[in-house]
C-alpha cells in the first residue's frame, strides 16, 4: 500500500483528492489549519490529520514521514511567503524518493514560452495586485514557490491548472506543455478531475519534472484535438 500525504488536505481541491487517494487503496495523512479539521468529518478514521500551518517545517516532517507521495496546494494566501515556505518545507523533508505533485494554476509558467490570452494577463496584474495590497494574495509568492520546485533535483510534477467548475467527474483531464496549446483553448476542468490528476500523477513516470496544463478531457478543444 502506499502512502500519501496531502498538504492543504481541508480545502475542496484536497478533500477530492483525500477521496481518489482512498479509492486506489492509499493511507492518507494530511496537514491542514487546526480549525479546519472540521472539514474532514466525513472521512474520520479513515486518514490521519496533522493540525498546522503547511508552512510549518515540523508539521510538514511528521506528516510526509514515510510518504511515497505528497500532494501540495500551493496557495498564495496573505503577504508572508507562504506558498514558497510550504514548498520548501517539503521539498526539504519529503522522503529522497517520493513523488512530489503541486498545484497551481496556468499563470506560472516554467521555459516562458507559454502565451497567455489578455483576460490571464489582466487577472494576474490587476486582481492580484489589488489582493496583494489588502495582504490577501501574493501571486508572486506562487510563482517564486514553483520557481523553487523547478530548480529541485526532486521527482516533481507541477500541475497547471485552467479555469475550475464543480459536477461530476469527467475522466482523467488532458495536458500540455505550454498554455495556449490548440488542445487547452476551452480553459475549463472539473475540480473533482484537477484532484484525480494530482493523484494518478503519482504512479505517472513519464510526469517526472514535467508543469503540465490541463484542461477537461470532455471539453470541445480537448475533442477537437483527438478527432485531429
Amino acid at each position: 500500500m502506499k502512502k500519501v500525504c496531502i498538504v492543504g488536505i481541508s480545502g475542496k481541491l484536497g478533500q477530492y483528492m483525500v477521496q481518489h487517494a482512498l479509492d486506489r487503496g492509499y493511507e492518507v495523512t494530511g496537514v491542514c489549519r487546526e480549525r479546519s479539521i472540521g472539514k474532514l468529518a466525513r472521512f474520520k478514521g479513515r486518514i490521519t490529520v496533522f493540525p498546522g500551518a503547511t508552512n510549518d517545517s515540523q508539521v510538514i516532517k511528521k506528516a510526509v514521514e514515510g510518504c511515497d507521495g505528497v500532494l501540495t496546494v500551493l496557495v498564495p494566501w496573505g503577504v508572508h511567503n507562504y506558498a514558497s515556505g510550504t514548498a520548501q518545507a517539503v521539498l526539504d523533508l519529503a522522503q529522497p524518493d517520493a513523488r512530489l505533485i503541486f498545484s497551481c494554476g496556468w499563470h506560472i509558467t516554467r521555459d516562458g514560452q507559454d502565451v497567455y490570452s489578455w483576460r490571464v494577463k489582466a487577472l494576474v496584474k490587476f486582481v492580484g495586485g489589488i489582493a496583494r495590497l489588502l495582504r490577501l494574495i501574493d501571486i508572486d509568492d506562487q510563482v517564486e514557490a514553483c520557481r523553487r520546485v523547478f530548480a529541485s533535483q526532486t521527482r516533481w510534477t507541477v500541475v497547471r491548472g485552467s479555469d475550475l467548475e464543480e459536477g461530476p467527474s469527467q475522466g482523467l483531464p488532458v495536458w500540455s506543455k505550454h498554455v495556449g496549446d490548440p488542445i487547452l483553448a476551452s480553459n475549463i476542468t472539473r475540480r473533482v478531475d484537477f484532484a484525480l490528476f494530482m493523484v494518478a500523477a503519482i504512479e505517472n513516470n513519464d510526469l517526472i519534472q514535467e508543469a503540465p496544463a490541463i484542461v477537461g478531457c470532455q471539453t470541445p478543444s480537448a475533442i477537437q484535438a483527438r478527432a485531429a
